[in-house]
């Protein structure tokens, strides 16, 4: 039997992974709507792609601290597992849409290849963060 904490550590990180994939899921169902929702899809992608991290950070036991940014998210990967962060540097594209596309501003609507651009970012991050954590879930 696993001790307590881990199963409270495990659960946790679920609960993330479980989020995320909602996240991944509205995505994509906002980018098939009719007209697409371009900047809310490419919100829940960057969403996603966060909270897969952090699902992997909480399983390894890293605190982070309250950020949408991607690539502090990563530094604190790097960590602990270097060639992971560095395998999904490309998912910092993805931080202008966790804030600055949900208010009105200056950034331009993203096209609908740079929508399914994005949605395929935190899909590499899924499959990374679940390729590690494999043994778990």
């Amino acid at each position: 039997m696993k001790p307590p904490e881990e199963e409270i550590i495990r659960k946790i990180a679920g609960e993330w992974l479980h989020k995320a994939n909602q996240d991944i899921a509205a995505a994509g169902a906002l980018l098939s709507q009719e007209p697409p929702l371009l900047y809310p899809s490419c919100f829940h992608s960057q969403q996603a792609a966060e909270k897969y991290l952090k699902a992997y950070l909480t399983r390894r036991q890293v605190e982070f601290p309250k950020t949408h940014s991607i690539r502090e998210i990563l530094n604190l990967v790097k960590t602990v597992d270097e060639e992971l962060a560095m395998e999904l540097l490309s998912a910092t594209a993805l931080t202008p849409y966790g804030v600055e596309v949900r208010y009105p501003g200056d950034i331009p609507e993203p096209s609908h290849e740079e929508t399914e651009d994005a949605i395929s970012l935190p899909k590499k991050v899924r499959n990374a963060v679940m390729d590690r954590l494999k043994e778990i879930y």
